[in-house]
């Protein structure tokens, strides 16, 4: 069962993260984190812990559609570089990210008409709490536009290449989806 759970969850802990996440969106605990303006989103943010591999991904799937794109790291290093897994699973996707490069939230200026995009729960919270009078800004989980949503998509760095692999796959499917919500929105 390990090599199942380190394919599809990166980790024991990342089924336990995700699980409790879908339990806690199962009992609505997750509604504030919901796109609920997408006429008034001008820039998608996404957001991570270290921003070196999957909202440095997302940013540049989202930049592949056409969307006015960014990504940042709460806890990183401005300037630090994505790592080679992350390099060579994203060149598995097509998309290259080598001259990627960091941005911690504090060497990053948020803009009115920002949606934040968080990978996990624990960094909507995180945001929530560092942008309190941010009414101009939206912040959503990116998950939220998977099929069936993953509330919690787990941090693959240092994780296997599998697992980098499924990683990255949920968040083009997200990024994807995400696409035609703001495409389509009325």
């Amino acid at each position: 069962m390990m090599p199942l759970v380190r394919r599809r969850f990166g980790s024991a802990r990342g089924l336990a993260r995700l699980a409790l996440a879908q339990l806690e969106l199962g009992v609505g605990g997750l509604a504030s984190f919901q796109l609920r303006r997408p006429r008034e989103v001008r820039r998608v943010v996404f957001v991570c812990l270290g921003n070196i591999c999957r909202s440095a991904f997302a940013q540049q799937i989202a930049i592949g559609h056409g969307l006015a794109a960014a990504s940042l790291g709460l806890s990183t290093t401005t300037g630090a570089p994505s790592p080679a897994e992350a390099i060579e699973a994203a060149q598995r996707q097509g998309v290259a990210l080598h001259g990627h490069r960091a941005t911690n939230l504090s060497d990053f200026t948020i803009l009115p008409g920002d949606l934040l995009l968080a990978m996990e729960v624990r960094h909507a919270r995180a945001l929530r709490l560092r942008l309190p009078d941010r009414s101009d800004v939206q912040i959503a989980l990116l998950g939220s536009w998977c099929s069936p949503p993953m509330p919690h998509l787990h941090d693959p760095f240092s994780l296997s290449a599998d697992y980098f692999d499924t990683c990255f796959r949920r968040v083009r499917q997200a990024v994807d989806a995400l696409h035609q919500t703001l495409r389509d929105a009325p």
